[in-house]
């Protein structure tokens, strides 16, 4: 089985829903990161954050290590200019060494985010590390309408609504844009 997976669309598609529900799923230790609170101002303090999520993610195995916004920490390595261009490689370079270093994962796996596929590293997402990408699309019509109804399922909606109609002037909606319409209604009702 794969090492890891990599997420990426659109935000508010359901990426972080959905890597909540395979650890939910499998019973396995849920370990949420987002990739810019790895990226620390002092010299060696982001690779160590990230040498200690590993160690506890093995220690509770089964787990998921879930990186939201992996954009933030593995965006393509530039020539570096900056102390803080530095030490996000160094963080950086932890992350690919816990992944497929000489330390083996047991029963952990990783599930990467990000909305900006275009600009990861393609180190990150070579086979054998992040190499199961998985496209998070907008939702269709039909999605839309399972969503809008999960949000309005303890609501009372007029008669005069029509499912329909709405989800027709939603197009283009990500569920995170839907739920927002749904609560925003509520309020004004």
């Amino acid at each position: 089985p794969p090492k890891g997976i990599l997420l990426y669309g659109e935000p508010g598609t359901g990426k972080t829903l959905l890597a909540k529900a395979v650890a939910a799923s499998t019973n396995s230790t849920f370990i949420e990161v987002v990739g810019s609170e790895l990226v620390q101002k002092f010299i060696g303090e982001g690779a160590k954050l990230v040498k200690e999520i590993f160690e506890f993610a093995r220690r509770k195995a089964p787990a998921i290590v879930f990186i939201d916004e992996l954009d933030a920490l593995a965006a393509k390595r530039i020539e570096v200019g900056t102390s803080g261009e530095r030490e996000v490689n160094r963080t950086f370079m932890q992350l690919l060494a816990e992944v497929d270093g000489f330390k083996p994962l047991d029963n952990v796996k990783i599930i990467g985010a990000t909305n900006r596929k275009d600009i990861l590293d393609p180190a990150i997402i070579r086979p054998g590390r992040l190499d199961r990408l998985i496209h998070i699309p907008i939702p269709n019509k039909e999605s839309r309408l399972d969503i809008f109804k999960i949000h309005t399922k303890s609501m009372a909606l007029d008669k005069t609504v029509s499912n329909e109609a709405i989800i027709k002037r939603m197009e283009d909606f990500s569920g995170a844009e839907i739920k927002a319409v749904c609560t925003e209604a509520g309020y004004f009702a």
